[in-house]
């Protein structure tokens, strides 16, 4: 019988989330366990090890586990190992996909979380059926997964598709944690959209909701907030946002020529907020033989298991 189901786990600098997948794309059981608090990976591989194996005990076994898949910072699919991931309590190259195989006697691949998010909304979600689409995660910083002819782009070492570091401002751009000045992620960011609003708020005198919280202490939520009240600042900052986002994404269509970009992440959830001014400026900057033709969708994977099923997906590929 055909092994009916897989391991999908989604690993954070604080958290790694991991749970047992069908084939329908229902996470049937799930846990977590703390990534920074573990020096040292192998004690971290024990731990894992240690809940995951409840969770396939009540599956019927692992008989019953085609393989693991594993979204992680910095991951390379060529090699299955973790390099130079900042976030991460291990430094330097970690082989850990071989490391989890070993462990747990069944394949295991590893991508990073925003391949992992495509992999999954290809299996599973808005991009199912669609050969050519980008995804765009939204969250903390700008990931994204590059989908051509039905595969993942992954380039000559692994790493390709880290578009939230094209440069969206030439002069004067702002600091990027990559080192990079004016990288599309110090923008269009949950945390770039929180640096609008204290730039607009100190370099202006209009009135704002977010005037009564401290500049420094504003968080995109509060924008997000303040935008659904009717507040112009707010709705100029998402309107701000919306205009780098979508002008990246006509020069995107231009390398790839996707069916659809597809939005994922905390951000995304501003709705039409951010979706409409990232339409009308992606469509105002396209060359005509796209205009009309490229969709822009939110993901359709249930946010609680999207990183999940991501992950998971790329098990059914072992």
């Amino acid at each position: 019988m055909e092994k009916p189901y897989v391991i999908g786990m989604d690993m954070g600098g604080t958290n790694t989330v991991f749970g047992i997948v069908d084939t329908r794309g229902n996470v049937i059981s799930k846990s977590a366990i703390k990534t920074g608090t573990h020096t040292d990976v192998n004690l971290y591989i024990n731990d894992i090890h240690a809940e995951l194996s409840k969770l396939i005990e009540a599956a019927g076994g692992i008989g019953k586990i085609k393989g693991i898949g594993v979204g992680a910072p910095n991951g390379n699919y060529y090699t299955g190992n973790i390099e130079f991931a900042p976030n991460l309590p291990w430094k330097g190259i970690v082989p850990f996909a071989n490391l989890m195989a070993d462990k747990f006697g069944v394949p295991a691949a590893l991508t990073n979380d925003a391949n992992a998010a495509a992999v999954g909304e290809m299996t599973y979600g808005a991009a199912h059926g669609m050969k050519n689409f980008i995804m765009i995660t939204l969250g903390t910083g700008v990931g994204s997964g590059i989908v051509i002819d039905g595969k993942v782009v992954y380039g000559h070492d692994g790493f390709a598709g880290e578009l939230g570091h094209v440069n969206v401002m030439r002069n004067n751009g702002r600091l990027c944690g990559c080192g990079k000045s004016g990288c599309l992620e110090t923008y269009a960011s949950a945390t770039g959209v929180a640096r609008s609003a204290r730039e607009i708020l100190e370099t202006s005198t209009k009135e704002s909701l977010l005037r009564n919280i401290p500049v420094e202490s504003i968080t995109s939520k509060d924008v997000f907030d303040a935008a659904m009240q009717g507040d112009e600042v707010a709705k100029e900052i998402f309107n701000y946002t919306g205009k780098i986002l979508g002008e990246s994404f006509a020069d995107f269509v231009a390398f790839s020529a996707p069916e659809a970009i597809v939005l994922f992440g905390g951000l995304s959830k501003a709705g039409d907020l951010i979706l409409n001014p990232i339409k009308e400026n992606m469509e105002k900057n396209l060359l005509p033989i796209w205009k009309g033709k490229v969709k822009v969708l939110f993901s359709e994977l249930k946010e609680a298991d999207a990183a999940v099923l991501g992950a998971s997906a790329l098990a059914w590929e072992l």
